[in-house]
């Protein structure tokens, strides 16, 4: 019997109706169990183009990842984006994902067993508000994560990727933004939420996540980003996907 592939694995998520209850009290977003379940239909039907940017984050790891060096996916949630890598880079490059989730960890791992990657995949359980360590990385992958990291720890957060990546190493980011100017950010969330329409969120459910976002993910517009990343020390720093308000970033050390 052949093992299934990646697509058939990802093709196949439980439903998101997380926030479909609408006698269910409305807490802060949290990364649980009923999260983690469904988590690979939230994020394919809430992120514009996601699987073009798993393509796009796979071709540029590809372009930047060493032999013998390692790669880390910070926040790595069901692994989606390793299994991805997996299938663009050096065999011989360590791949380390790393989450503050337990039961997005233990989701991966299952995920991982079911894939049979042509790697080993290591899993560390780490919080990007504490200290965590990168080792000899050629590339580090944070795809919809800094956006989490509270402001006060995000300087910290780059730094310590900065000081484990070697030289010409990058760091490759998806981010959801906020617009410099009050009319765009305000017409962009509205065609982000008529996204979320067309891919069957109701009204309801769309409110009730930004309620539960709304102190959870605090995002940067993309000149703070932009800033954060220089002024940490990155020498180079590329716009390379956007969609109203979402972006990718490459920053190279």
């Amino acid at each position: 019997m052949r093992d299934p592939s990646v697509h058939e694995i990802l093709d196949t998520p439980q439903k998101d109706i997380v926030f479909r209850n609408e006698s269910q009290a409305v807490g802060d977003f949290r990364f649980d169990a009923s999260v983690a379940n469904v988590f690979d239909d939230m994020v394919s039907r809430s992120v514009p183009f996601y699987n073009e940017m798993q393509r796009m984050v796979s071709e540029l790891a590809a372009d930047f990842a060493t032999p013998g060096t390692s790669l880390y996916d910070l926040g790595c949630s069901t692994a989606t984006t390793l299994l991805a890598l997996n299938e663009t880079v050096d065999p011989s490059v360590r791949f380390v994902g790393m989450d503050n989730s337990q039961e997005m960890l233990a989701k991966a791992a299952e995920k991982v067993r079911a894939a049979n990657p042509s790697r080993a995949i290591e899993f560390m359980e780490a919080d990007l508000h504490s200290a965590f360590l990168i080792e000899k990385a050629s590339v580090v992958t944070m795809l919809l994560t800094l956006q989490f990291v509270r402001p006060l720890f995000r300087e910290r957060t780059i730094r310590t990727i900065l000081n484990g990546l070697q030289e010409q190493g990058c760091l490759i980011l998806i981010e959801k933004l906020t617009s410099e100017d009050s009319t765009f950010n305000r017409l962009f969330i509205n065609h982000y939420f008529s996204f979320k329409r067309r891919n069957g969120y109701s009204d309801l459910e769309i409110a009730r996540k930004r309620e539960a976002l709304e102190n959870v993910l605090i995002p940067y517009r993309l000149s703070e980003n932009f800033e954060l990343l220089r002024g940490t020390g990155f020498r180079s720093v590329e716009l390379f996907f956007r969609w109203y308000n979402f972006c990718g970033i490459i920053a190279v050390k």
